[in-house]
Order: C-alpha cells, then structure tokens, then sequence
C-alpha cells in the first residue's frame, strides 16, 4: 500500500467519509470525527515509516522503536491496526486509543484529538464505525506517500467542505482563503516573527502566515504561532492542522479570550510581532461587567455595550501589538465604522493613531453571509509619513462570485494590496483622511465619507444618505439572523 496520493485521490479518500456519515449526524458535526481519524491513522502510518527507516538502520525491531526515532509516540494496543481489530465496542476503542497517545505525549498532543462522543451507539453505531475506519485503511498516509503540506491542503479542503455543508455557522471555524491571503500579504510576516490569532477557529489565518513565507522562498519553519479558540472541537482541529502542515511550533489555547486569555508575560498580555483575527460579530453573552475593570487594561478606549462585543475583541488585539513591530488586520462587518452606540469607543481609536486602514470589501466574504466585510488595520508604530493619517479604500467592486460563493481574484488581490502599500488616494478608490478630517466626520469611519466623488455642495446631503444606507444594511442583516436563530430554536423545539 506504498503509493504517493494524489491531491486529487485524497481529496475524494478524505471527502468519502463524510458519505460514509451522511445522515446520520449533522453535517456541522462531522469534522469532530473525521478529523480526530485522520490524525490518528496520519500519526500510526508515519510511526510505521520511521520504524521501518531505524529497522533498516540497526536490523533491531527493539532499536527501531526507541523514542528518538519517532516524532510521537504510539502506545501498544493504541495503533490504527489496534482499533482497526476491534469488532464490537467500536467506539470505545477508538477513544481510548486517542486518549492513550495523549497520556504518552504530554508536552505535544494532550487534549489533542478534541471531545468527540464516541462511545455514543446511537450516534455512531459499531457498523458505522468499521465502514469509516476500514475506508481510511484503503490508503497509508506516510510521509512518503502523502509530504506535509500536501496532507495539510487536504485537511483545508475538508475544512472547506464542511463549511459548504454545515451553512451559517461555518464562519465561526472557516474564513474565505482569498481574503486570509489577503490580510497576510499585507502585514508581511518575517521569519522567526510571533502570529497571534485570538479566535483562530481551525487556524487557517495562522496557517496562512507559514505558508506564505514558503511561498516567497523564506524560512517559515520557525516562525511561532499562537492562538485562542473557544470551541473544544475546533480548537483540537486547529492544532491537528498545525501538526499537518508540518509546523511545529504552534501553540493552541481552547478558551473565552475576553474572559481568561491563554497567552500572558507575568500578569501582562503577551504581546505579538503580527496579529490576524476575524472575531465572532456581535455576540452578545459576554462578561461586560468584568471588561469595567479589566485587568489587563483592555477597555483603554472605552467599555463597548452589552449587546456588541466587537470593540471588546478589537481592544484586546490592539492591547495585544508588540509595541515596535506590532501590526494588525481584523475581519470585521461594516457597522463597527459607524454605529452610534460605539462612536466613543471609535472616537479614542483614531485618537490612538494605532488605526492605519480600512478597507471595504464587496458582499459574501463572510463565510455564507450575505455581509459585506471591512478589514481594519493597526499598525504600532506608522512610518512618520503615516502619522495622524487613515486610509480608506472602498474595494467593494474588487470581488468574484460563483457558484453562490464570493472569493478574490489575484488582480483583485494586487490592486487592493498595490494602493494599500502605496499610501495615497486614488479617485474614486482611495483616498488618505488625517485625524482632525475624520473628527469633522463625528469620527465616523463608513468608507463613503471618505472616499468619493461627489461635489462638495452635495456633500451634506451625501452624508447623511450613506450613513442612513450602511445603518439600513447592517439591521437588515441583523434582522436576517435573527430570523435564522428564531428557525433555529424552533427546529431543535420540534426535534425534541
């Protein structure tokens, strides 16, 4: 079974076994099972492959399992063959050979492969079990057969997948590719730099950052990646991902960032070189109450409204920026540039002169959202140039859509990131506002203010009409959701 695999033959091998469990458990779930197989059948086959490569070094099975010939360690009775035996209890085997490798690797893999529910029969049926475990046999996924960054592609296009399938909850673990492109070209990673992503769903936008320094011919093996992530499940995936694309030093916190964040110098939030976000919009279960007295001096620009936490992630990730090299690019939606409730908060943001740009982008880059997506960028330290000053870039036309999904072009990609670079207005397109031009907007940042080509005595009017536009999007939007969690909890009210 020594073959190298294709892109093409894994992505139908990875994809077949969410055939294997369709309709039996939502498609929003399959990655907490899919996922966790891979990796196990992923780390059993590479553990064959160095033992065959020390068996042919020393001729000694026992020398060729000491453990500095192998990256992890497999415990006996926890291989893929182990639980490939199993003929009842499916499930229980399966998890306690998960949680065995976790015991032997402490420092690396502990809480590794997520908090499936594998021993519920009901869910996943023993038959069920074996067809999908007896589907990943068909192949061996050596390193071989299969290098890194070819097996962490699969694991994306999965990731993409399920996104696909799993609707509007898929933006809480997937960001359009093209867009986390984007941002990372932008801030320009250097090797050996720190990358922060505070709520890094599977870690793509992290990923992104490694990849793009292979992409330019760059050391990318030691730059050092952190993030945070709420979700158990997800945050187990994303440190799966890590481990398959072949970066070792990751670090993958699960955890509420606003409430207990996982990286601190001391009693201080650890600061990072890059930081690359896309927070969750607007949730509105948050501790309000402790950001009041945050002690991490995180409300430095004011303590955002209950009902919309944006500026309490924004906070964090500015308070987040390595004081000399720090820079930032946040995924957010549209109404962060100008809604009331928040204009004090955005009032101090400019005051910081942490704000370096925002950038509009056109409707479907949120993952199966209608929104439309700004990006916002800080920098900590502008060029002197730069200082006191904003770019805005209205790029709402720079998008591509099929197939019902929006994505950007690489022309789209170098004319947004050719004018951002630049730093200068372009008529219709860019334009460069200073600190007391943004206060005679009430310091509101929606992007038509500032980038236009109407005539100054239309101005007034214009204004007021944009304004009144961009606040009629958002709760249309905001009305479109709610509309979708009341359906929601209807339909897990009749499935009781």
């Amino acid at each position: 079974m020594s073959a190298r695999i294709t892109q093409r033959e894994l992505e139908s091998y990875l994809w077949g076994a969410a055939v294997v469990l369709r309709g039996l458990i939502d498609a929003g779930d399959y990655k907490q099972y899919i996922f966790p197989l891979v990796f196990l059948k992923r780390l059993s086959d590479v553990y064959d492959e160095e033992h065959a490569a020390g068996l042919a070094v020393y001729g000694d099975e026992e020398l060729a399992d000491l453990p500095e010939n192998h990256r992890f360690a497999i415990p006996d009775g926890a291989h893929w063959q182990d639980v490939r035996e199993a003929s009842s209890n499916v499930g229980a085997a399966v998890l306690a050979a998960m949680r065995a490798i976790e015991s032997v690797n402490p420092d690396t893999l502990t809480g590794v492969f997520g908090d499936g529910d594998w021993g519920n029969k009901n869910l996943l049926p023993d038959r069920t079990l074996k067809e999908l475990i007896e589907h990943f046999s068909t192949k061996t996924l050596s390193v071989a057969n299969l290098p890194e960054d070819e097996l962490g592609q699969g694991y994306e296009y999965l990731i993409k997948k399920f996104a696909d399938d799993s609707g509007h909850t898929a933006q809480e673990f997937y960001t359009n590719r093209t867009l986390v492109h984007l941002m990372t070209m932008m801030l320009k990673p250097e090797p050996g730099e720190s990358v922060y992503d505070p709520t890094c769903g599977t870690g793509g936008m992290l990923i992104s950052t490694a990849a793009e320094l292979r992409r330019q011919g760059k050391e990318w093996r030691n730059i050092r990646l952190y993030g945070q992530e709420f979700n158990y499940g997800t945050s187990a995936i994303a440190r799966m991902n890590l481990f398959l694309h072949g970066i070792a030093d990751g670090h993958i916190a699960h955890g509420d960032t606003l409430t207990k964040p996982a990286f601190l110098d001391g009693a201080r939030l650890r600061t990072f070189d890059v930081v690359l976000a896309n927070p969750p919009y607007s949730i509105k279960a948050w501790n309000r109450t402790a950001f009041v007295n945050d002690p991490y001096g995180r409300n430095m620009w004011g303590v955002p409204p209950q009902g919309r936490a944006d500026y309490a992630f924004f906070q964090h990730i500015a308070a987040s920026l390595d004081p000399e090299t720090g820079r930032a690019a946040v995924l957010f939606p549209h109404g962060v540039l100008f809604r009331r409730e928040e204009a004090g908060l955005r009032e101090e943001l400019v005051k910081s002169d942490l704000l370096e740009a925002v950038i509009g982008l056109g409707a479907g880059l949120f993952y199966n959202s209608p929104m439309e997506a700004v990006v916002v960028t800080l920098r900590a330290k502008k060029p002197a140039e730069q200082r006191g000053k904003v770019l805005f870039i209205n790029a709402i036309n720079e998008v591509a859509r099929e197939q019902a999904q929006s994505f950007l072009r690489e022309r789209h990609q170098k004319k947004i990131l050719a004018v951002y670079e630049a730093f200068e207005g372009e008529d219709g397109f860019a334009a460069v506002a200073t600190r007391d031009q943004i206060a005679d907007k009430k310091y509101s940042l929606a992007i038509p203010l500032h980038v236009t080509r109407i005539t100054a005595a239309a101005d007034a009017e214009t204004v007021a009409v944009t304004e009144a536009l961009a606040a009629w999007r958002t709760a249309a939007v905001e009305a479109d959701n709610a509309i979708d969690n009341f359906f929601e909890l209807l339909r897990q009210e009749m499935a009781r």
